[in-house]
């Protein structure tokens, strides 16, 4: 829920803004995207709880299923017409929790604890970042393309980690094995988060607009293939991407040294 409610007046002062929001919240709260919006935060908080009790295959689902809460969010304020701005500072903060804190705490407690005082550093350095990517966000909504996010997404930042935690797990493989991977992994996605690199946001896909019968087949063809391999095929979907903003950077650069040789 990204977008402000077009009732809101913007305030030239700061008393004038107290008083907006003093107003706004007199009129009450709209109670399908903010339960939505709750139901992610719980699901988000389950996930930190289940780390700590060990059970990381449940932390690791339960983040999925934020995220899931997390999308059904906003498109239902933006067809419901009930997009507010307690709504998006609410998101903002359930997003912190279930895509910040919670994989930043899973990633530790399965693996980088091994690593002692390095390894919460690590992973405070992927929650921090969450933070920055959300904050930066917040401030560049309305004057960046909606059609990309600047930096890789938060939700998307944590399916790379909960999705390759899952996978395996699935696999009997422990977080010892794999610490320096994940000592390298952890606080190299949460550089992509707050990265200049630009990544498809799939916003300009309304729910209204016609498709392809074909398009329709894809997603049942899709749902199929998770049902059968959960772990690996979300992991699938994760690492594509999380790596398709950095291949587009590289083929857009590689692009433009070709016309500039060309026209030169």
């Amino acid at each position: 829920m990204s977008t402000k409610n077009e009732s809101i007046v913007e305030p030239e002062t700061e008393t004038e803004t107290v008083a907006v929001a003093e107003t706004n919240l007199r009129r009450g709260v709209y109670l399908i995207p903010n339960l939505l919006t709750t139901s992610a935060l719980f699901a988000g908080f389950f996930a930190i709880i289940s780390s700590i009790n060990g059970d990381f295959e449940k932390a690791c689902i339960a983040i999925f299923v934020a995220q899931l809460l997390d999308g059904a969010d906003g498109r239902v304020a933006r067809m419901t017409h009930t997009q507010s701005e307690f709504g998006a500072q609410y998101d903002s903060m359930s997003d912190l929790v279930a895509f910040g804190l919670a994989p930043a705490l899973l990633a530790f407690l399965w693996s980088l604890n091994g690593l002692g005082q390095t390894g919460w550093v690590l992973a405070f350095i992927f929650a921090a970042s969450g933070a920055l990517r959300l904050a930066r966000f917040n401030v560049q909504i309305s004057k960046v393309d909606k059609k990309y996010f600047v930096g890789l997404p938060s939700p998307a930042g944590a399916a790379v980690i909960w999705s390759i935690i899952w996978s395996m797990e699935a696999f009997g493989v422990s977080g010892s094995q794999l610490i320096w991977f994940m000592a390298i992994l952890v606080p190299l996605v949460g550089v992509m988060m707050v990265s200049p690199i630009r990544y498809f946001s799939f916003k300009d896909i309304s729910a209204q607009r016609r498709v392809p019968f074909f398009v329709l087949l894809a997603i049942v063809l899709v749902l199929a293939l998770v049902a059968l391999d959960p772990p690996r095929v979300l992991l699938g979907f994760a690492l594509t991407y999380a790596l398709h903003g950095p291949i587009l950077e590289v083929i857009k650069f590689v692009t433009g040294k070709k016309r500039k040789a060309t026209s030169s």
